[in-house]
């Protein structure tokens, strides 16, 4: 019993202690761990990769032998070997962008056995439609990354599971010897040996066994290669790893800015058609009523009131409405919505802006909304007589500047609203930049990537 429990805990110590195939592999209790049975389980799996091959394998072959038939009516030799492997590979580039997907989730499956540490999150297609999906499927590195290990890691499997097989077997019938010589009614040949008693089969027995230890290491050595070369044709080195993770991080920044932005145009619409317009027919009737009332009645008083808060409170909603997305923004674009900003703002202020067109939709709003907190600190905060806002744009950059001349020393970290505004440029890919000595002026610079449009 202490001898079982000591093994028992000798395992567990060694499947805790490693993280790896390769660190298990150097830890003098593998053979007594569960990382053997781990990495027989991966290399046995290897039908499963195939399987997960079958939507490439099957159109690259059936092509194939359609370009061979096709070609070898005019061509024989040499070249019609080239044209048709020339054939196969453009085959392979053209459909396994789109169809090797499960291979490449299998193999995340398989490594799971051999591999404990986390896998890196697999890329999605980018896109805002199946088609701008379907193109970064060709487009982006990832994409390739899992074409290179399918080509690679498909054969290299498929080879090795079909020498793992014969060998397991082998060992298992040689160890299994006596019980094979005991229930044939005739002499049974292993090799060189005939062997008619189940005593006489016991070395070989000996000899299975003393090779198990040395079968263990080797398939632990085969599998952990196969996972090493197929986690680096998948992620690569930790230096681009990282730059993949890096680059997902701003894509998904990206969609969540534009899910914000789809959100507040919505909340905006809704209001705007829904209380807004319930408000305005309020207003409309408490107006209709204090006319039809005597000027001095009680009634009266109390109707006029109820109207005056009416009005007030239709003024303060439109503000708040306003302020979520103004919709001269979503009806006209930047130049005008700013213009009709600065018009409302309590400083007098100039816009000089020259764009070639329209932003994206994500981008137009956050450099609208940059202005908007600008201006309402300028008015707030500087002091100051004036202020220009300044927008420019060439198709790849959009430029935005807000400049005052009040009193400056401004800080951005001391509560001014600019630090979410910078988070905010940042979500979108772009900068930031406030300058204000004590003094003045205070300026403050975006610079926003234009980028397609999305609207």
């Amino acid at each position: 019993m202490a001898g079982r429990g000591g093994a028992a805990y000798d395992r567990r110590v060694a499947d805790r202690s490693a993280t790896t195939l390769p660190g298990a592999l150097a830890s003098p209790r593998y053979l007594v761990s569960g990382w053997p049975w781990r990495a027989l389980g991966y290399l046995v799996s290897a039908p499963l990769l195939l399987t997960a091959a079958l939507p490439v394998l099957l159109p690259v072959t059936a092509g194939t032998a359609v370009a061979w038939a096709v070609l070898a009516r005019w061509l024989s030799g040499p070249w019609l070997s080239v044209l048709v492997a020339l054939a196969g590979a453009a085959l392979v580039a053209a459909v396994a962008p789109v169809a090797v997907a499960p291979v490449t989730s299998v193999e995340r499956l398989r490594l799971g056995l051999v591999d404990r540490r986390p896998l890196p999150p697999r890329p999605a297609p980018s896109g805002a439609d199946g088609w701008g999906q379907l193109r970064a499927r060709y487009t982006q590195p990832w994409s390739w990354r899992e074409v290179a290990h399918a080509v690679v890691a498909v054969p290299a499997a498929a080879a090795v599971f079909t020498a793992l097989v014969p060998v397991l077997a082998v060992v298992g019938v040689v160890a299994a010897a006596p019980l094979v010589v005991l229930l044939s009614d005739e002499p049974v040949t292993f090799g060189p040996a005939v062997l008619s008693r189940a005593g006489e089969a016991v070395p070989l027995t000996l000899a299975a066994l003393a090779a198990l230890p040395v079968l263990g290491y080797l398939v632990g050595l085969a599998a952990a290669g196969l996972a090493a070369a197929g986690r680096a044709l998948l992620w690569g080195s930790s230096a681009q790893r990282l730059r993949a993770e890096l680059s997902e991080v701003e894509q998904s920044r990206a969609r969540i800015a534009r899910a914000f932005e789809a959100e507040r145009r919505r909340i905006e619409r809704d209001l705007h058609d829904g209380a807004q317009q319930r408000l305005v027919g309020l207003t409309l009737r408490l107006g209709m009523a204090r006319l039809d009332l005597p000027p001095d009645s009680p009634a009266s008083e109390a109707v006029a009131a109820a109207h005056e808060e009416a009005k007030q409170l239709l003024a303060e909603f439109r503000e708040f409405v306003h302020g979520i997305h103004p919709a001269i923004l979503t009806d006209r674009g930047l130049v005008p919505a700013l213009r009709e900003l600065a018009g409302r703002c309590p400083v007098p202020v100039t816009v000089d802006a020259d764009l070639p067109g329209r932003p994206p939709g994500p981008i137009e709003s956050t450099a609208y909304f940059v202005v908007a907190e600008a201006l309402s600190n300028v008015a707030k905060h500087s002091g100051a007589r004036r202020a220009e806002v300044t927008v420019r744009g060439d198709g790849a950059v959009l430029s935005v500047r807000v400049r005052d001349d009040g009193c400056g020393g401004a800080d951005a970290a001391a509560g001014t609203g600019l630090v979410g505004l910078s988070d905010r440029v940042a979500a979108v890919g772009g900068t930031l930049d406030l300058s204000s000595p004590v003094g003045g002026p205070t300026v403050v610079r975006v610079e926003l990537p234009w980028g397609p449009s999305q609207r």
